[in-house]
């Protein structure tokens, strides 16, 4: 099913959502479901897979010739995603990425998803590459995130690339990405949102923001949306703080800001097992206020840990 039949469905009542990441090559999917089953007590309809580009990592020879190797540390997005809807019996969401994949690929992948009787996607651009620093597309890939929303939607009515015949359309859901903070290469929020307008008015069905900790950003991100014309659900992105190195790390990352009171309190604990207590204490203050204001949906970023999420919602849902 749909995501956007799930909220419809839902009648008003927030759902229960997460986003998982595949794990590293070489290691086993067992030790995520594992960590994920305790989630579903809490029936979430739908769970994202994230998807990951190659990176160019340092290979040397023996020679002492260093060699610049192509590798993906986390190519498991579809065979998770099959698992995932296996063993939970969940709908899954894969992230379709622009960076470092050509338009072909993108086609390939988004038939194997649609073979799969997979009906949702999230639709990002997705990070540049770790050595790059600014974003380039791969020769014959897409440079935004709306080039990428086109190919789904084209898809979705049957069009192919490169086959002159009508194809068997795909019925994909569009998520896109919301920045309530706006994105970190926006000059503006109003350039931020024009952006975002033109993904829904393209077919984007549904918008997933990135990870927030002040509830009042994304109130008024729903607000300037809502200003714009953009009508399609809005569900927040959220994780719990469980370590003070966080507070450095998140916001450089993310670039998102912390609430004063948050970082005083994290500042004032003497360990990180202190800090999960605070994060938890928050989320569920932060989980009941977007709650009260009638958010669709509490998506939470696990990052392959469950426990402070659990505590969350047992004490929200």
């Amino acid at each position: 099913m749909k995501v956007t039949e799930y909220i419809q469905q839902a009648n008003g009542k927030a759902l229960f959502s997460l986003e998982i990441i595949p794990p590293l090559k070489g290691q086993s999917v067992t030790e995520l479901f594992d960590t994920i089953e305790p989630l579903m007590e809490f029936k979430p309809p739908f769970v994202d897979v994230t998807y990951h580009r190659e990176e160019l990592i340092e290979k040397r020879h023996p020679s002492g010739l260093i060699q610049k190797v192509p590798v993906r540390r986390r190519p498991g997005t579809v065979g998770v995603c099959a698992k995932l809807m296996e063993r939970f019996k969940v709908d899954a969401v894969p992230h379709v990425i622009c960076g470092g994949f050509t338009k072909d690929e993108t086609e390939d992948f988004l038939y194997d998803l649609h073979y799969l009787g997979i009906n949702n996607v999230l639709v990002l651009r997705g990070d540049p590459e770790k050595s790059a620093g600014v974003f380039k597309p791969k020769e014959g890939g897409h440079a935004y995130a709306t080039e990428l929303v086109e190919q789904v939607v084209d898809m979705n009515h049957g069009r192919l690339l490169h086959e002159e015949t009508e194809a068997q359309p795909t019925n994909f859901c569009i998520g896109v990405a919301g920045y309530p903070e706006k994105h970190f290469e926006a000059p503006n929020h109003s350039n931020d949102l024009r952006y975002l307008k033109k993904k829904v008015e393209l077919g984007a069905e549904y918008i997933v923001t990135q990870m927030f900790f002040d509830n009042q950003k994304y109130f008024d991100f729903v607000k300037r949306c809502r200003k714009e014309g953009i009508m399609v659900p809005i569900i927040p992105g959220l994780k719990p703080i469980s370590t003070k190195k966080q507070l450095t790390v998140l916001p450089r990352i993310f670039h998102l800001d912390f609430p004063e009171e948050l970082v005083h309190a994290v500042e004032a604990c003497k360990s990180d097992k202190e800090v999960r207590e605070v994060g938890i204490e928050f989320g569920i203050q932060q989980c009941k206020e977007l709650l009260d204001f009638g958010v669709p949906v509490l998506h939470f970023y696990t990052m392959g840990k469950s426990d402070s999420v659990q505590r969350i919602a047992r004490a929200v849902f």
